[in-house]
């Protein structure tokens, strides 16, 4: 192995002993620091996952919006999530193994075996968003169109493309992350074109 002295001299150079990194004080700070990540789960286990987060004092974000289906013999409003298959924690990267040993919890989602944090002011936004009672709704997953920015209103910053429906603008907001989209009803006169 070594003299203490040149343990020490390697430890401050950012190499290994023995195979094991070590962490710059940078790293060590990054990884200490509470972050949003997005959660993949198993199927259909969005909401079992949260009140297993709620249960365990995780704190998380699972957003939702309503949905009408139609049955034999009534309408039925649902709360479905917005993100099929994902929702949010906001916790420290040292931490991740709380989340993990959750039942339904798959993984979460990042980049060669490690989680890569959500931008948390799109999470605010959304949050926002939907606060103030605007519906939004999954939509197909679009990355490839001419992109607008929001410039004013709750989703003012957020850049997404703009799709019509039934004459009506909805600005499709995609999240490359977790290869997800969801649709917003916006009034054109909200949007500027990007450059």
């Amino acid at each position: 192995m070594g003299t203490s002295a040149e343990i020490l001299a390697q430890m401050n150079a950012g190499l290994t002993v023995e195979g094991a990194p070590f962490l710059n004080n940078a790293e060590v700070a990054a990884a200490a620091q509470a972050q949003w990540y997005a959660v993949y789960t198993c199927a259909n286990h969005e909401k079992r996952v949260a009140d297993q987060f709620a249960g365990r004092g995780v704190e998380h974000f699972l957003p939702q919006y309503e949905s009408v289906r139609r049955w034999k013999d009534r309408k039925v409003r649902l709360h479905l999530p917005l993100f099929p298959g994902y929702l949010f924690v906001h916790l420290a990267a040292q931490e991740r193994l709380r989340v993990l040993q959750v039942p339904g919890v798959v993984r979460l989602v990042g980049f060669n075996g490690s989680p890569t944090a959500m931008p948390e002011e799109d999470l605010h936004r959304i949050r926002e968003f939907l606060g103030q009672g605007c519906r939004a709704e999954p939509h197909p997953y679009l990355q490839a169109r001419r992109r607008v920015r929001v410039v004013r209103g709750p989703l003012a910053g957020m850049v997404g493309i703009v799709a019509r429906r039934l004459r009506r603008s909805r600005l499709v907001i995609s999240f490359n992350l977790i290869q997800r989209s969801i649709a917003v009803e916006i009034d054109e006169a909200d949007l500027a074109p990007m450059r």
